[in-house]
């Protein structure tokens, strides 16, 4: 008969598949949607963001729960990291391969794992430190095929937004620390960037919203939000390492839906480093 926590482990492990496939899903969409209606990185992150915005704000309605906190100062700077990670993420998913843009948001843990020493002053173990240089070299495989083939700006922009969403998750784990639930964190992120990218858009110039474009949208929208829940779940019904790993499939089925779909054939030397950053996060991830 099996355990209750092997079975807590497999079903972890299939709602990991079912993120995975959710924001393999987001990414395919962004690209999509930015390059056949030319939209813009900072309304197509409106996009993403106002329906978390609208279901968390009713959910917390409905169950009656407190929007107080006794940290805005600190929601306010991890909501704006995070608001800059996303808005450059989405830069990289427009101009960069799939594979690549991917790949670099999730060198996030390797920058996390950086952060922590810097500016916590927390030491981590020889495996985790193996894990960085691992993940650096991979960084540096990546690196030369895609600035010679994409330019420096959006292979720095791309690369940026796991630097920046590495510094947002600290913040995440920072304002967990203080009590702070996960629901209240989503949501002023998300209202946050929804504001802000709202903002912008209107100065920058709204694309106009057509019916071919509506299914793109609610895509980007909905596969973000049923993502986040279905990875949240996972890390809360199944073993953290095996999740954590599972996590790198979003990466993996990346790379093979941009050669069917996009048709973008990755250099020898990038592969490797995806491999290798995808080996560096499994490690660091392993407690």
């Amino acid at each position: 008969m099996k355990s209750y926590t092997d079975t807590g482990s497999f079903l972890g492990s299939l709602w990991m598949v079912a993120a995975a496939v959710c924001f393999c899903t987001m990414g395919i969409l962004v690209k999509a949607a930015g390059g056949r209606f030319a939209m813009h990185e900072y309304e197509l992150v409106f996009w993403r963001v106002i329906f978390a915005t609208i279901v968390l704000g009713v959910q917390a309605c409905i169950a009656k729960q407190s929007f107080a906190t006794a940290y805005p100062k600190a929601h306010f700077w991890r909501s704006l990291a995070g608001t800059l990670g996303l808005v450059m993420f989405f830069f990289g998913l427009v101009h960069l391969p799939l594979a690549t843009a991917i790949t670099f948001n999730y060198t996030s843990s390797l920058f996390l794992a950086l952060f922590s020493v810097l500016i916590l002053k927390q030491y981590p173990s020889g495996l985790t430190w193996f894990a960085l240089m691992l993940g650096l070299v991979g960084i540096g495989l990546i690196l030369q095929p895609s600035i010679l083939g994409h330019g420096w700006l959006p292979t720095l922009v791309g690369l940026g937004s796991g630097a920046v969403a590495g510094y947002a998750y600290l913040q995440v784990r920072e304002l967990s620390l203080l009590g702070e639930p996960s629901w209240r964190i989503v949501f002023y992120f998300s209202a946050l960037a929804s504001v802000v990218t709202f903002i912008i858009s209107t100065i920058k110039g709204w694309t106009m919203i057509s019916v071919e474009m509506v299914p793109y949208l609610l895509g980007i929208g909905l596969s973000a939000m049923f993502g986040q829940l279905a990875m949240t779940h996972a890390y809360k019904v199944g073993r953290k390492f095996m999740v954590s790993a599972l996590a790198y499939l979003t990466v993996v089925l990346s790379t093979l839906y941009g050669v069917v779909a996009f048709d973008e054939m990755l250099p020898m030397m990038a592969m490797a480093g995806i491999g290798l950053v995808i080996a560096s996060g499994i490690l660091a991830g392993k407690k």
